[in-house]
């Protein structure tokens, strides 16, 4: 582990801390509201928040059907955090999750310039394949 680092799989989070993960990784919405959080980590298959003290500095979640398929997602570390290898091991915690309960595919969309990141920890380029959204979100950078 990283010396004051702690990871932890959580059902439930601050929200305020949560969301500012979120807008670190440019992924908050303004018309989203922090009570929205909650649900989405309860709902989640596994969530991990990485801690220094008691604050979180760091978050990765897995949606699965808890049969065949799980997808990662949301993993972030705050910029003053990174390049420490937290996000390294919030990923291998949620890979080593998954695996843990007989999950074979494990998938993720990474966002552009951070594929040798994942590379490295045993993803690959699904060639031929083209990540697709739905509805109003075609039109964000997600």
């Amino acid at each position: 582990m990283i010396a004051g680092i702690t990871l932890r799989i959580v059902s439930s989070w601050d929200a305020d801390e949560i969301v500012a993960l979120y807008r670190a990784g440019g992924w908050w919405e303004e018309q989203w509201t922090p009570e929205g959080i909650a649900p989405l980590i309860a709902g989640s298959f596994c969530f991990v928040v990485a801690t220094e003290g008691e604050r979180a500095v760091g978050m990765g979640r897995a949606i699965s059907d808890d049969c065949s398929d799980a997808y990662l997602q949301d993993i972030v570390v705050l910029p003053e955090y990174r390049g420490k290898g937290i996000g390294a091991v919030i990923l291998d915690t949620l890979v080593a999750f998954c695996r843990e309960r007989g999950l074979t595919w494990i998938g993720l969309i990474a966002q552009p310039g951070t594929t040798p990141f994942y590379e490295r920890r045993g993803f690959a380029v699904m060639e031929g394949h083209v990540p697709m959204l739905s509805g109003e979100y075609h039109a964000h950078d997600r």
